[in-house]
């Protein structure tokens, strides 16, 4: 079994930062690309950004140069670093996970809530 435990959720001033974590524990599992979404009220689930475990990245063109995306391979942890958050951006934030030689995100975390506040 795997359980994506994400933090560093909260509110946030319109132009601020924050840092989200994702820990994965994965007891003998193989882990590939990790990657976060978010949800806001009323609105479809979204791609922010993903690493592959050699650490390649992809981001969506509107966190282009405003967010980044790492990962700690041996702590099974992937981060997001959130600047210049606007409040159209306010969402549950949620990281997700492939299985390896398996094509799409397979495990889930619950999530957590980001509030830019204008």
């Amino acid at each position: 079994q795997v359980r994506l435990v994400e933090s560093g959720g909260g509110l946030v001033q319109a132009g601020g930062s924050l840092r989200l974590s994702c820990t994965a524990f994965a007891s003998a599992m193989c882990l590939s690309r990790m990657g976060w979404y978010r949800q806001a009220p009323g609105k479809e689930r979204e791609l922010v950004a993903t690493i592959a475990p050699d650490g390649q990245t992809y981001y969506v063109d509107s966190m282009k140069g405003r967010f980044t995306i790492s990962r700690d391979n041996a702590l099974n942890t992937v981060y997001l670093q959130m600047n210049g958050l606007n409040s159209e951006e306010t969402a549950v934030y949620y990281c997700a996970a492939e299985a390896c030689g398996v094509a799409g995100m397979k495990y889930w975390g619950q999530g957590t809530q980001v509030t830019v506040s204008s």
